[in-house]
């Protein structure tokens, strides 16, 4: 492949992924997110785009509400709150899942990941509830 049809092969994978990402988080956050780019971090936001926006989330095998689920637990137990509460607020703004499923979602981290992180999991996810109810 000559470099002008990985970097056309790439723009396609960062379009596709952006489109998903945009699905999943919201145009808000996203923009955001890419306006906080800088020529330190720019390759980082576009390969996760590629990577994990246009590879992963866009494969078929599960549906969006598993996949928001799933991060939703491993943020959680790897301790990444502010992933964690990215993923809960978008799941709930978006109906990406019911609260009913974050709670099960949360006691099944509670067995298999920690009451700790269980615990800190609940604390941050009834803020998000408390303050999507304000809205």
């Amino acid at each position: 492949m000559s470099e002008s049809e990985i970097t056309q092969a790439q723009q396609v994978l960062f379009d596709a992924g952006l489109a998903k990402r945009r699905e999943i988080l919201g145009s808000d956050w996203v923009d955001a997110a890419l306006a906080k780019r800088t020529p330190f971090n720019a390759e980082f936001q576009e390969m996760i785009t590629r990577t994990a926006w246009a590879e992963v989330w866009r494969r078929d095998g599960l549906d969006d509400a598993t996949r928001r689920l799933l991060v939703v637990a491993v943020t959680a137990a790897l301790g990444r709150w502010s992933e964690f509460r990215l993923h809960v607020r978008s799941g709930l703004q978006q109906q990406g899942f019911t609260q009913e499923a974050l709670k099960q979602t949360l006691l099944q981290l509670a067995v298999y990941a920690g009451v700790p992180a269980a615990n800190t999991a609940f604390t941050e996810a009834q803020a998000i509830i408390d303050a999507l109810a304000e809205v």
